[in-house]
């Protein structure tokens, strides 16, 4: 026989589900776009080649990564290529996958997930400007490649006789 009372189950500190006094699960509306830091622009400007990049905060240095290989690991072992020593992040957090029909990141079984533009994914298609979160550091997705095939060549092709 349970030998609490009906008032000390009440006391529990449950939300009620219905009526005034109940609060909402969640606010309906999606997560507010993230503001990009200037420094992101000022890094895309410094750029010497098109292509794709991982761009981050580390202790106010601002350092830009390319993405060149099929797999950029991001975590705290010593042998990620993005490499955060903090324990919000995990050995293996996160995998940066660059392939042809474009670039995704997985989530490497971490603790505390993978947020891109505030959504938690086991994996997502990354898009210029995209922001990935993992633990309480923040990468902004940088394809230079994109934003220069979108513009027209300005120079004619030679015609060869």
């Amino acid at each position: 026989m349970d030998p609490r009372t009906p008032g000390d189950i009440e006391a529990t500190g449950t939300l009620p589900i219905v009526g005034e006094d109940s609060l909402p699960i969640t606010s309906g509306s999606p997560p507010a776009a993230p503001s990009r830091p200037d420094w992101i622009d000022e890094a895309r400007a410094n750029l010497s080649s098109p292509g794709k990049y991982l761009a981050y905060d580390d202790s106010g240095r601002h350092i830009v990564v390319p993405v060149s290989r099929e797999w950029t690991r991001i975590g705290r072992s010593l042998a990620a290529d993005v490499r955060f020593d903090d324990s919000t992040v995990s050995r293996r957090h996160a995998l940066i996958v660059s392939q042809a029909d474009g670039v995704r990141v997985l989530d490497d079984r971490s603790l505390n997930g993978v947020y891109v533009n505030g959504r938690r994914v086991e994996w997502s298609p990354l898009a210029d400007g995209d922001e990935i979160v993992v633990g309480r550091h923040t990468i902004h997705f940088m394809d230079t490649a994109a934003s220069d095939e979108a513009l027209p060549d300005s120079a004619p092709a030679a015609v060869a006789e």
